[in-house]
């Protein structure tokens, strides 16, 4: 028989964004909820986000800001837990926040507001929190009011109902795992493959030199492949490529492929150019783009782009060489030989199929009493606090059901 310290109605493994979310609002329903986590702090990846200041949410979420294969998956849990109610509770903390760029919601003090916030609430609601607490097994038992045991470094745990909301693969020295994925295997779930996301490109060829001798750059610019674009920074590093827009078309980019810089966003550039060659006739191309973009970078660019004309005076340039200048100028094109991986990745594309989960409740089909939540699953939101609002809403969706 178990006793009252082993056994809960409901067990979460991990205490990240999405667990204590589940957590709080499965406890507030009077449901007796363990939050179960192996690393020794709950929360490590919402108090190193956006700087240490958590961008928390976007003013504007909708389901196109997110990745799967189940496109319309996410929808009915982004409709019934809207960033608006998290900001809500937010409020009521008095925590104080601030919007940048794309609607995207900060701490103004630290991430740790956000945290103490959500454990707040957690242990108003009587949830019960274990940190160096590994699971060495999991079984389940059909008719049982203990219808999950677990074996774990701290004794034997039994449960009504389990939420898998111990995340993917991005950041391992934050505790991330692939555990959630043998979770699901074990009872029958279909694991799409992974990969990382919103993470920095990198370059074995030439081209890495570059980006070392322009480390700390940035640049406004719209950066494409042929399914999506965003115009945001791109950031030169000794790495590679990194920056808001970077982090970005990483979600929608495949090993092998190109993608194309447009340094000059929404603007006529060939029609620019054919002006200065009016208004200045005996300037070269160097001198007149370091008036738009940052030295060194038009030193690198000419030497790419335009070595044959690099001392030759704007008039004697030939028009259709102009053109073609500009052309590539707008979709400067590079191929980058990966990225850095999970190591820096924010998120982890990919995960269990939503297919198999019910989009109401997250309840798998395929064994009643367990629910996947957050990044676990094949549901990826973009860079801007997207993902946070998905852990938020698939949480409270759980939450409301377990």
């Amino acid at each position: 028989m178990t006793t009252s310290l082993t056994h809960f109605d409901v067990i979460i493994i991990g205490g990240g964004a999405s667990g204590l979310m589940c957590a709080m609002t499965a406890g507030q329903r009077g449901r007796r909820v363990l939050v179960v986590d192996s690393s020794n702090k709950i929360g490590k990846k919402i108090l190193m986000s956006g700087g240490g200041r958590c961008n928390f949410t976007n003013l504007f979420v909708e389901p196109e800001n997110f990745l799967s294969t189940n496109p319309h998956f996410c929808i009915s849990a982004l409709n019934r837990y809207t960033q608006w109610d998290f900001i809500a509770l937010v409020e009521k903390h008095r925590i104080p926040y601030h919007e940048r760029k794309h609607g995207q919601l900060f701490c103004n003090d630290s991430a740790k507001d956000i945290l103490a916030m959500l454990v707040a609430e957690c242990e108003k609601a009587g949830v019960v929190i274990r940190t160096h607490c590994e699971i060495s097994a999991i079984t389940a038992q059909d008719g049982d009011t203990a219808h999950f045991r677990l074996k774990t470094a701290k004794g034997e745990l039994t449960a009504e109902s389990l939420v898998v909301a111990c995340g993917g693969l991005s950041i391992p020295t934050l505790g991330a795992s692939g555990f959630g994925y043998e979770v699901a295997r074990q009872f029958g779930h279909s694991v799409l493959p992974t990969r990382a996301g919103l993470v920095p490109f990198t370059f074995s060829d030439g081209f890495k030199t570059v980006t070392e001798r322009l480390s700390g750059l940035a640049v406004e610019s719209t950066l494409s492949v042929p399914d999506a674009a965003f115009s945001e920074n791109l950031l030169f590093t000794h790495r590679g490529l990194s920056g808001p827009a970077v982090l970005q078309l990483s979600n929608y980019w495949r090993l092998g492929e190109s993608f194309a810089i447009d340094l000059f966003p929404g603007e006529d550039l060939e029609g620019w150019f054919k002006d200065r060659k009016k208004a200045h006739p005996r300037a070269l191309l160097r001198t007149l783009l370091a008036d738009r973009l940052a030295k060194g970078l038009v030193l690198e660019l000419q030497v790419m782009l335009w070595p044959a004309w690099a001392e030759t005076a704007i008039t004697d340039i030939p028009d259709a060489a102009l053109a073609a200048l500009a052309g590539e100028l707008q979709a400067w094109t590079l191929k980058p030989s990966g990225t850095e991986g999970y190591r820096t990745a924010e998120v982890t594309l990919g995960g269990v199929d939503t297919r198999e989960l019910s989009s109401r409740t997250m309840e798998s089909k395929l064994q009643p009493g367990l629910y996947f939540i957050g990044e676990v699953m094949d549901v990826t939101g973009w860079l801007g606090g997207f993902n946070f609002q998905w852990a938020w809403s698939s949480g409270n969706a759980a939450g409301q059901f377990v």
